[in-house]
This record gives structure tokens, C-alpha cells and sequence, in this order.
């Protein structure tokens, strides 16, 4: 390479340097007067969940530091702002970002119980897909899966819990691990989502189904083994039910092996 053509290479790369400079400090200055004009809310959630909405979650983001509209993007805590909304129980995350045109992007996802339990005391929690625990809400419940029975699970009124983790991390005497098993294999199967609404735990958490038609209870016992059990009931459903009337039926009892054991209504 020349002398000549190594000293036009030099200044097209010191040209090219002074020109990103300039560009970077116009994009630094007119950021400075560039102000939020928009509060944009992109929330994930499922058709049949509503326990916060876009225009809840934009009261949200005033909350966190005082009213966006208007501030300047450069001087925007959306740190601060994504530290509150994430200690929303009902939300498993958020992200904020601004964008030049002065628009403040808030992305959201909206936590999805799958199961409320219901302690002795009357308090209460949902613990959702993932196993997070959640507070009840008093303007909003969904239709999910019940539990109740002699039930003193310390989770109600508390921060989230995640109770799927594992035994260790979790206060002694509890069953919400199981429960959240439980709900898991019921509500990811359309058939049992439907016929099952509500399950009763015993203080030895033991577990009886009840389900949205007849007058049987249906005994699956602690909750080990689980898919097995719905399995052979599904096939007593399918080869039993047809030869009898289940109706005259009180119970029906899957705890043990390659058996389901019913027990008859009282003849009166």
C-alpha cells in the first residue's frame, strides 16, 4: 500500500470517528428534550384471568416514581419503575424501556393460578402454574380449582412462595407441594378439569376429589402416583360406569394397586 493511499485510509477512520461523535452527541441532546407522551402497556395473560388490567398497570407505573407523562425519557427511573411492577403478586414479570419517539413500553405477564386453597381458618391463597403462591383477590376471583378441608397452609397474606422447589425450602407440616401437584395433572387434562372443581384435603393430607356431577367422592390419597390413579379411574369411567348405574355409588377409593374400590350408596 502507498504512502498516499495509508494517509486518505487514516483520515476516512478519523472522519468516521468524528462523524459517530457528532451523531452521538445530537442523539445525547435530543434525548435530553425528547419527554414521555405515551404510556404503552403490552400485557400476556389468558383470555379468563382479569386481576390487573393495562389501565391498572399505567396507575402502577405513577406509583413507582410519580407521574411519567411528561418527564423527560433521560431522567426516568425504569429500574425503579420495573422493581414496583414486579412486586405486584399478580404479575410474574416486567420490563420497561423508552423509545425516542417518546413512548414508554411497559411489558407485562400476568401470573396464572391454577388451583385456591382455603385453610380451617377461612384464609386463603392461589398458587399459580409455575408454583407461586398468590394473595386472594377481593374484587376478582377466578374459576379454579378449590381445595379446602383441615388445612393450616401458612402461605395466605405472605410475599410469593414458590412451593414446587422443593420440600426443604418450605415450613415444615405443609402440604402445598402436593396441591400444586395435584392441581397441575388435574387442570392440564381438559376431561378432569371439567369434571373436577374442588378437592378436600384431610390434616394428614390425604385428598378426595368431588366432583361437578353424581354424589361420589373419590379418594386418591396423598397425591403420590397421581397420574397412575386418574389413569385407572379414567378406565373405570370407561368400562365400568357403563355396566352399572354409578350413581349408587358413594365413593370410590384409587389408593391401591391395580384395584379401585367402591363403596355403595345406603339403600333406603
Amino acid at each position: 500500500m502507498s504512502k498516499a493511499k495509508h494517509i486518505l485510509r487514516l483520515a476516512a477512520m478519523v472522519g468516521a470517528g468524528a462523524a459517530l461523535t457528532a451523531l452521538l452527541g445530537f442523539v445525547e441532546h435530543r434525548a435530553g428534550k425528547v419527554a414521555v407522551r405515551e404510556v404503552r402497556v403490552d400485557l400476556h395473560t389468558s383470555a379468563d384471568m382479569h386481576f390487573i388490567g393495562t389501565d391498572a398497570l399505567k396507575q402502577e407505573v405513577d406509583k413507582a416514581t410519580g407521574p411519567v407523562i411528561g418527564t423527560p425519557v433521560h431522567k426516568l427511573d425504569e429500574t425503579a419503575i420495573e422493581q414496583h411492577l414486579r412486586a405486584i403478586p399478580s404479575l410474574a414479570g416486567a420490563d420497561v424501556y423508552h423509545t425516542m419517539d417518546g413512548v414508554l413500553h411497559v411489558r407485562a405477564r400476568q401470573r396464572q393460578p391454577i388451583v385456591r386453597v382455603i385453610n380451617a381458618d377461612g384464609t386463603g391463597f392461589y398458587i399459580d402454574r409455575d408454583g407461586w403462591t398468590m394473595p386472594l383477590d377481593p374484587n376478582y376471583t377466578p374459576r379454579v380449582l378449590v381445595v379446602t378441608g383441615q388445612l393450616a397452609e401458612p402461605f395466605a397474606g405472605h410475599a410469593p412462595v414458590n412451593v414446587a422447589i422443593g420440600a426443604d425450602s418450605l415450613p415444615l407440616h405443609t402440604h402445598s407441594r402436593a396441591i400444586h401437584a395435584m392441581a397441575r395433572a388435574i387442570t392440564q387434562d381438559p376431561f378432569w378439569n371439567a369434571l373436577f372443581p374442588q378437592a378436600v384435603m384431610d390434616a394428614d393430607g390425604e385428598i378426595t376429589l368431588v366432583p361437578s356431577v353424581g354424589m361420589m367422592r373419590i379418594r386418591i390419597g396423598n397425591g403420590n402416583r397421581l397420574e397412575q390413579r386418574l389413569a385407572k379411574l379414567l378406565l373405570f369411567y370407561q368400562q365400568g360406569v357403563p355396566q352399572a348405574d354409578w350413581r349408587q355409588y358413594s365413593s370410590i377409593d384409587l389408593r391401591f394397586n391395580d384395584q379401585v374400590v367402591c363403596a355403595k350408596r345406603p339403600q333406603h
